[in-house]
């Protein structure tokens, strides 16, 4: 005759909507003391493995650790495989009241989770793998490198290397055949750069047009440099593309580990800072110590001075430039200074340079122009008129490249008040060379504002005489690297001579950059050079300086 109890869990156990049991355990072993039909189905189908006595023992040691723990409650998750792939179950335990013999009892479920799983799984699939190349994406590829690490067996001498591979030019397949071939190039360099691969290595896409390749190196170095090899053949032919033949050229970085300890997402970063190197000299680059700093260094630097570009954080510093046949000041060179709070005094040179990489060069170049037109008029009316003196200001290739030069510069001697032949623009021979056309037409722009040219490094370029005879430019500065050590390096004052000739022939006037001492500054006046500028006459000063240099040299009339 059945009891009561028993009627009662039946009557609990029919109630529940997933797959429930009531389980005894005594002397080691586990049983099913009831269960609903939907628990009865799994177990025929044997989707919950457990049957009659549950004699498993991962039911039995996860049970029994229950049991001895005391909680009230206990969850835990099961997979199998089944016909159509893993399936899922999210189990709970909990007490119930012994029953009539005080044998304890506890109530056992079990919910079908594979559904979610499977969602679970698809999604984080679609967050790890890039959509269009099916590759590992940058989070991907870290994971994929983890689980290599965790789950290999590495020899005690191996490391492993990372090789970045970026595509060049691939912004103008975007514009001129559309983003549909961009995606049609990219998705037949992953296939190629796969067919290069080797058996653990693997290949993502980390970036727009950018891969990488995560390799066991058995041999070190040689190993990486095998692959490169393959990754160079791989690309080698070109590829096919709305009917035109696309060849693919890549800059290609490497970096090694030091141990299969290291941080793998440190090594991504030193091959991204080689592959950096690589676009800019044309080849395989290995990261060496040292460059991922300067690679920081530079991001500190690029953050820092947009915030000091906003918060008026740099400075011009002024250099005289010396009538080198009278002694007058006749104007002083705008140099951009910075000293920042947290990097301290940043030299132009590198602050410079990121402005250029960085984009920030547009907002620097105008900055500057504005600052020395306002520098001239707050001289002006601290003089009580307009002082005899003009401003070179140094534009970038990059400025020149990207911005409007001619509404710059009028805007900048508009709001000031200033004469345009007060201001001279100083730009540097790469500037005209690489796009003479557009040069010549803002070149010219600028002489429509009265504005004085000057070619800046005179010398070390590769200016075309022939337009440069075209072009309205004023003045030629010869570069310091010439003028310096002129006195005890005889080609190097064959150089100076010959521009010095070169520019009379021309009807220009030579400036002469890196004047360090008396006898240099002689022998230019000599020669007949009409202007230097150096650390003999004076250092770059701040602009109150700058202002009492020049009433202090008014009159002087020697060298």
């Amino acid at each position: 005759m059945r009891s009561a109890a028993s009627d009662q869990i039946e009557a609990l156990l029919a109630a529940l909507p997933q797959s429930a049991a009531v389980l005894s355990f005594q002397d080691g072993e586990l049983s099913i003391v009831a269960g609903n039909a939907r628990f009865g189905e799994a177990v025929r189908m044997h989707r919950l493995k457990p049957g009659g006595p549950l004699a498993e023992s991962f039911w039995i040691d996860r049970i029994q650790a229950y049991i001895e723990s005391g909680s009230d409650t206990c969850f835990f998750e099961t997979r199998r495989e089944g016909k159509l792939g893993p399936e899922y179950h999210m189990c709970t335990i909990g007490r119930l009241p012994p029953d009539e013999t005080g044998q304890p009892l506890y109530l056992f479920t079990a919910t079908d989770r594979t559904n979610e799983r499977t969602i679970e799984k698809n999604l984080r699939r679609e967050l790890l793998s890039d959509g269009l190349t099916a590759l590992p994406n940058r989070t991907g590829f870290g994971e994929e490198i983890d689980d290599r690490l965790k789950n290999s067996a590495w020899p005690d001498t191996a490391q492993f290397g990372i090789i970045a591979i970026d595509l060049s030019r691939f912004s103008r397949v975007n514009e001129s055949l559309g983003p549909m071939a961009g995606d049609e190039l990219l998705i037949t360099v992953a296939k190629r750069l796969k067919s290069s691969l080797r058996q653990g290595d693997v290949l993502a896409r980390i970036g727009g047009n950018d891969f990488a390749i995560f390799a066991r190196l058995n041999n070190g170095l040689s190993d990486a440099l095998h692959i490169v090899q393959r990754i160079q053949e791989a690309l080698g032919s070109p590829i096919r593309l709305s009917g035109l033949q696309i060849r693919v050229d890549c800059a290609i970085g490497c970096a090694l580990s030091l141990s299969l300890d290291e941080d793998p997402d440190d090594v991504v970063r030193k091959a991204q800072a080689a592959v950096k190197i690589a676009k800019r000299s044309g080849k395989v680059e290995i990261y060496r110590n040292g460059v991922l700093k300067e690679a920081q260094r530079r991001f500190s630097i690029e953050s820092r001075l947009r915030d000091a570009l906003s918060q008026g954080g740099l400075s011009l510093a002024y250099q005289p430039l010396i009538h080198l046949q009278t002694g007058e000041i006749t104007g002083f060179e705008a140099l951009a200074r910075w000293n920042d709070a947290e990097l301290g005094n940043v030299p132009p040179t590198e602050f410079i340079a990121v402005a250029e990489e960085s984009g920030l060069i547009t907002s620097l170049g105008r900055w500057a122009a504005y600052e020395a037109a306002q520098a001239m008029s707050r001289w002006d009316a601290k003089y009580g008129q307009p002082l005899p003196v003009s401003v070179n200001v140094n534009l970038s290739a990059i400025q020149i490249a990207r911005d409007d030069v001619e509404s710059m510069f009028e805007e900048a001697l508009r709001y000031a008040g200033i004469a345009g032949q007060r201001m001279t623009a100083e730009l540097t021979e790469s500037a005209i060379v690489a796009d003479p056309d557009k040069a010549r037409k803002w070149l010219f722009a600028l002489k429509d504002l009265d504005m004085s040219i000057a070619m800046d490094d005179f010398g070390t370029g590769f200016s075309n005489l022939a337009s440069l005879h075209t072009l309205p430019i004023d003045i030629l500065k010869i570069d310091r690297s010439f003028v310096s050590s002129m006195l005890e390096d005889r080609d190097k004052a064959v150089i100076v001579r010959t521009i010095l000739s070169l520019a009379e022939s021309l009807n220009l006037k030579v400036t002469a950059e890196g004047i360090e001492n008396q006898a240099l500054a002689l022998q230019l006046q000599n020669l007949g050079c009409w202007q230097g500028q150096g650390y003999y006459f004076a250092k770059p000063m701040n602009e109150a300086d700058a202002f009492d240099y020049w009433r202090a040299r008014w009159n002087f009339e020697t060298i």
